[in-house]
């Protein structure tokens, strides 16, 4: 079923003002995972609707899916956000609890229509670590693993060193893994592995360009929905 923007106005404010108590009523999760998707001046509107419909039909993916469902507790906490600069953070999607394929399908419905709401700003990944990490602290439900999945296709030129961000968080609990996009920098994904990933069991998958991301954050959501550490 395909939402139309009424409809689509319509969910997104109901999520948004779904009360956290009822949330938080819902039994414990295995895993609370912060989408965080870069929106920085080098991702033109093409590339941002190639990550949009990647995560989307990731969702949709029946492997995906079943790593969701079929995890201890039988369910996940998600949430999406746009960054780029310092100052520069939408959350677009608030924390969702996907513990049926309906919900799942739900969600992947609301990423795919997401209005992309920033568009510059230079790039500070350390923010978006900051603003990713701060979101755990209105988790709807407890948690098993705590995981900021980030994307980026460049190098941070905005903001403090993301490695101090990386460790800020990893130090609370949290596990950065990294969805670095080869399109403009060959080498970002070094670039992710030395300053960006980090916590127990994290890591990177990178795109080669943005349409492959699909294919890279399927594989990724699968690895880290599914992942025990």
């Amino acid at each position: 079923m395909t939402l139309n923007r009424r409809h689509l106005i319509t969910a997104f404010a109901t999520l948004a003002a779904w009360p956290a108590q009822v949330l938080a009523q819902e039994a414990q999760v295995d895993l609370g995972l912060v989408l965080a998707v870069d929106c920085s001046g080098s991702v033109q509107a093409e590339h941002y609707e190639l990550q949009q419909r990647g995560y989307a039909d990731a969702f949709r993916h029946r492997r995906v899916i079943d790593a969701i469902l079929g995890g201890l507790h039988g369910g996940i906490a998600c949430t999406y956000f746009q960054w780029s600069g310092p100052a520069y953070h939408n959350h677009t999607i608030p924390w969702t609890m996907l513990r049926s394929r309906a919900d799942i399908l739900a969600f992947a419905q609301l990423l795919g229509d997401a209005p992309r709401t920033i568009f510059g700003g230079g790039t500070a990944p350390a923010e978006a670590i900051d603003f990713g990490a701060a979101l755990f602290e209105r988790m709807p439900a407890k948690v098993l693993r705590r995981v900021i999945d980030i994307s980026g296709d460049g190098r941070s030129n905005r903001g403090r060193p993301p490695a101090m961000a990386r460790d800020a968080a990893v130090a609370k609990g949290v596990t950065i893994n990294g969805l670095p996009i080869l399109h403009m920098e060959a080498d970002i994904d070094e670039y992710y592995e030395k300053n960006v990933i980090g916590g127990p069991g994290s890591f990177m998958i990178p795109a080669r360009d943005y349409a492959s991301f699909g294919d890279a954050v399927r594989r990724k959501l699968i690895l880290e929905i599914s992942s025990r550490n």
